[in-house]
């Protein structure tokens, strides 16, 4: 290897060191979700602050991902992946010892800084440090690692917030990111690519491709991440407060005015800029364009459903944090144990049925658990959704990854696959938002039918106060009101999430080309 790409003296301490990086960033997304209801109960938030917990986080990360690599390309991999652990690991203290939810949306907002620079580094420092003979039995290492790591998160998360406090949900980082340091101290050399710029492939679910030197490079175009940031981020506080605020506020209005202002300058920016960030070049491929729109749809229908679900499992089935982060391994083992199986239907069939029948069985599955009965075990209750789920993003995952992949010149393929990687991360954002607006006013709307007193509160949903007067019996009976108003909330959330997955299944007939 050349002296910017030096051959590590310990192959198995650098990637410790590099899985275990990676792991606390995977492990902290899987792990919030499931003490959202705890955080809420304690700051007595609203939902709008609970979706900026999520939010803040997911759109740092998918507007500086690809920054976050090209300057490891820059400045130094090793260094780059460092300040990255270093950045997380402060946030997560942050996150920790917040003493309101405004502090810990900001250490979320620092958290996706920190998790921009380490994830895309991880696989960066193990593209430059191991041969083509032995790398992909390297990226398979962390891809392992990667999904056994989200598949312990809810578990982690929920007994931590059950035994301990939500706030060793973010605690755990810390001992992970100084190890991590240690081990990135000792067994990393640096490495870093005068003549490229840009990061290497990086996929979702099913891991990343084997990126090749110089590989879908370029440059760090700080203004176009700046640009698409304000947008999404305007265009989020828009959906978010507008419950709230009502659509006619005036910082309301302002904020969706200003991110869809610079929204429309980030893409007239991709047209004019010498090295875009997203060259628009990429979509005048049908199927590409194609697939990212399914990306956008499915994992969207994903990011927006899961936000919600742990609320009714713990504050309307009653089941404890630990058990509501249980109640998700059936996907996350149908996930990891059959991603290499679902590629295999790739070769078989090619990509176009199963990117139109694993949606198809992603949107049966939202429709089980908007219709799921209330009362009996989970068993016959959470399960079927939830396996059905499960079975349809395991049949998707991997086609999709290689459509991407296939669609799109090799060269252009790093690039590629980023803009996936970032897309996937923009649909959580934005569904997130938008389902929230969706929910508030569903549970509003009921609560003005039932009881419309307790529709002030209705942006705190279940953790909003009794009134102080209310006696154990009126507490009982508006609790119940307030369960019917969620559940009315809740299905419909379901019921579109659905239809974006049955959507996406659509795009996939009508744009990837069937096997020859």
């Amino acid at each position: 290897m050349s002296d910017n790409h030096p051959r590590p003296k310990s192959p198995a301490l650098l990637l410790a060191a590099v899985v275990l990086g990676s792991c606390m960033a995977f492990i902290d997304g899987t792990v919030v979700n499931v003490a959202l209801p705890a955080i809420q109960k304690e700051f007595h938030a609203s939902l709008s602050a609970m979706q900026w917990v999520v939010n803040s986080y997911t759109l740092m990360l998918g507007a500086f991902i690809l920054i976050g690599g090209s300057l490891g390309d820059h400045l130094g991999r090793k260094k780059i992946f460092l300040a990255g652990v270093i950045l997380f690991s402060g946030a997560s203290l942050l996150c920790g010892i917040a003493p309101t939810e405004t502090i810990l949306i900001v250490a979320r907002i620092i958290q996706g800084l920190g998790g921009a620079m380490l994830i895309p580094g991880s696989l960066a420092i193990i593209t430059a440090a191991f041969d083509e003979k032995s790398r992909g039995q390297a990226i398979g290492v962390w891809a392992s690692g990667s999904a056994i790591s989200t598949a312990i998160g809810p578990l982690l998360g929920g007994w931590l917030v059950d035994h301990v406090s939500w706030r060793a949900a973010f605690f755990i980082n810390i001992p992970i990111g100084v190890l991590t340091i240690f081990l990135s101290i000792a067994g990393v050399p640096e490495s870093k690519d005068p003549h490229a710029s840009g990061t290497p492939p990086l996929h979702r679910g099913g891991g990343p491709a084997s990126p090749r030197a110089g590989e879908g490079v370029h440059p760090m175009d700080w203004l176009s991440a700046c640009l698409i940031a304000l947008g999404l981020g305007g265009i989020s506080y828009a959906l978010i407060q507008a419950p709230e605020g009502g659509w006619t506020k005036p910082d309301i209005l302002i904020a969706l005015a200003l991110g869809v202002a610079f929204l429309i300058a980030f893409v007239v920016r991709q047209f004019r800029a010498k090295e875009p960030m997203t060259p628009p070049e990429l979509f005048k491929s049908k199927t590409f364009a194609g697939v990212n729109a399914m990306t956008l749809l499915l994992y969207g229908a994903l990011a927006g459903s899961l936000f919600f679900l742990p609320f009714d499992l713990i504050q309307v089935r009653g089941y404890s944090a630990a058990a509501a982060g249980a109640s998700f391994l059936p996907f996350t083992v149908l996930m990891g144990g059959f991603s290499r199986w679902a590629g295999g239907l790739v070769a078989k069939f090619g990509s176009k049925l199963p990117l139109i029948v694993g949606p198809a069985i992603v949107a049966v599955g939202f429709i089980l658990l908007a219709f799921a009965a209330k009362q009996g075990s989970y068993w016959t209750t959470v399960f079927p959704g939830i396996f059905v789920m499960g079975a349809g993003m395991t049949i998707t995952v991997a086609p999709l990854t290689a459509t991407v992949m296939g669609s799109i010149p090799q060269e252009k393929s790093g690039v590629g696959s980023g803009v996936n990687n970032a897309i996937s991360r923009i649909a959580g954002l934005l569904a997130t938002a938008a389902l929230g607006l969706v929910m508030v006013g569903a549970y509003t709307r009921s609560l003005e039918r039932t009881q419309p007193d307790l529709a002030k509160n209705a942006n705190q949903l279940l953790a909003a106060p009794y009134p102080t007067n209310a006696t154990d019996q009126d507490k009982a009976q508006l609790r119940t009101k307030r369960i019917a108003a969620f559940e009315d909330g809740f299905r419909i959330v379901m019921l579109l999430a659905a239809a974006l997955a049955a959507t996406s299944a659509g795009i996939a007939a009508l744009t990837v080309e069937g096997k020859d």
